[in-house]
């Protein structure tokens, strides 16, 4: 009898804490998810938190991601990936930014944000201080995995913000946006490329030389072609100059291999600097006659178009993956300039591979570009690339074909390398704005105005080229 009661008290208690387990397990399961954004963004497996700035109107945050150095390879190691996200609401559109390098820690708001009025997420490209792996494996700086992170902070984000998403970026993010939907065409639903260089054939750069035959004016391209040639028969005074700036400034040239290759290279780049960054107008800046000019006003004119520190090992280090990824997979044009005489120019357009230090080793993929080409002529959907017509990385750029669907190409009169859908005519205007609006999901009768529906906020809405140093897209 007791064996009995004692058998049915034991079961009795097995059973009661089995209901007590199910209990706590469905109140656990019952309690809410987070609802603060913030608490929401950190809940994210891998997603830390670095700081929040507080804007009007959003919340800003400034996260770390985990990442693996190898997306074929996840378990060989990981590192931070920075991101930024501008938040508006959940329930709105959400824009993905990339630069194509560094990210901003600054609240900033791309042209596609202000037109959806929505949330922007933006992204570090790999590589790129801090978002390098140590040690370092550059043969892990590719398009595909670049566009393979991009894939795993969306997939991570979509939960969150489960509206429309659209890709953009302004010239290597432009390009960086391209290759992200060439790679995962099922993540977006709309892509606004700017500035965007193809250079599908590497040594065939012969586009550039017609642009910069008949770009502006013949007046000023007189001008540029002048101070630059100046700059070259001046070469000796003007580096000594450059010797006593260097000095000064504690600037060396190990990389590029001295101060004469260095010299001539922000000479060279000076032209195409100008029609880069500077508009029509601003010829009358250029010295009216380069022969009269002092030695400095020939300095300022090219230090302040071209810099003087572009090519010394401090500026070179920034950029050391964008001249990585020239190296390997994007190209990089090579020019000729018909105003100078041969002897003057000793090393002409150089190759990326004189601007990463030699401990990193460096071979070209003929078939990335021509690859994303094919992929852009035959598959873009919902794509839009801007140009500008006075920017000479728009020599060489996307075209659709006839397997393009809902796609465009169009190009801003007489813009640089900030060219932009509000510098469009207004009927391109009106229909890359209208385009974008319904890419995001929002209603036909938002889509029919084609109107921007955030008003402009001169802190946020950054207009201008994205500056960096020259013969960087």
């Amino acid at each position: 009898m007791r064996m009995r009661k004692a058998l049915r008290w034991l079961l009795a208690l097995t059973v009661l804490i089995g209901t007590l387990s199910t209990a706590a397990g469905a109140a656990t399961a019952a309690e809410p998810e987070p609802t603060d954004i913030k608490d929401r963004l950190l809940s994210i497996p891998g997603m830390s938190l670095v700081q929040e700035k507080p804007y009007p109107g959003y919340r800003y945050f400034v996260l770390n991601y985990t990442q693996p150095v190898d997306h074929r390879h996840p378990d060989r190691g990981t590192f931070q990936q920075r991101i930024t996200v501008l938040h508006k609401d959940v329930t709105r559109p959400t824009v993905f930014y990339t630069s194509g390098y560094n990210v901003s820690t600054t609240p900033s708001r791309r042209e596609p944000t202000q037109i959806v009025d929505g949330n922007q997420v933006s992204l570090e490209y790999r590589f790129f201080t801090p978002s390098r792996p140590a040690p370092a494996d550059w043969s892990k700086l590719d398009i595909w995995q670049a566009a393979s992170d991009q894939h795993r902070v969306y997939e991570a984000l979509k939960p969150v913000y489960s509206a429309n998403w659209l890709a953009t970026g302004g010239s290597k993010g432009g390009m960086t946006a391209t290759y992200y939907e060439r790679f995962y065409p099922r993540d977006m639903d709309g892509v606004v490329a700017y500035v965007a260089p193809n250079d599908v054939v590497n040594k065939e750069d012969s586009a550039y030389d017609r642009f910069f035959e008949r770009v502006g004016t013949q007046e000023c391209r007189d001008r540029l072609n002048a101070v630059q040639r100046e700059a070259l028969v001046r070469r000796a005074r003007l580096e000594k100059k450059y010797a006593a700036y260097a000095a000064e400034k504690g600037y060396t040239f190990g990389t590029i291999g001295g101060l004469d290759k260095a010299y001539e290279a922000v000479v060279l780049d000076y032209v195409w600097g100008f029609w880069q960054y500077s508009l029509l107008k601003d010829c009358d800046t250029v010295p009216a006659d380069a022969t009269t000019a002092t030695d400095d006003e020939i300095w300022a004119s090219v230090d302040t178009i071209s810099g003087f520190s572009a090519y010394t090992d401090q500026g070179l280090e920034t950029y050391t993956p964008y001249y990585y990824q020239a190296g390997t997979q994007l190209g990089a044009p090579t020019i000729h300039f018909p105003h100078i005489e041969r002897k003057l120019i000793r090393y002409g357009y150089q190759p990326p591979r004189n601007f990463v230090p030699r401990s990193i080793p460096m071979r070209f993929q003929p078939h990335a570009m021509r690859d994303v080409d094919t992929w852009v002529r035959h598959h873009a959907d919902h794509m839009l690339f801007v140009y500008g017509q006075n920017d000479p990385w728009g020599s060489e750029r996307f075209r659709l074909g006839a397997g393009a669907r809902d796609s465009y190409v169009f190009t801003a009169p007489g813009m640089n390398h900030g060219a932009n859908v509000a510098g469009l005519t207004p009927d391109q205007k009106a229909l890359a704005t209208a385009r974008v609006l319904d890419w995001a999901g929002l209603s036909p009768s938002t889509v029919s105005r084609a109107k921007p529906l955030a008003p402009y906020d001169a802190k946020l809405d950054v207009r201008d080229a994205e500056r960096e140093p020259t013969l960087r897209p």
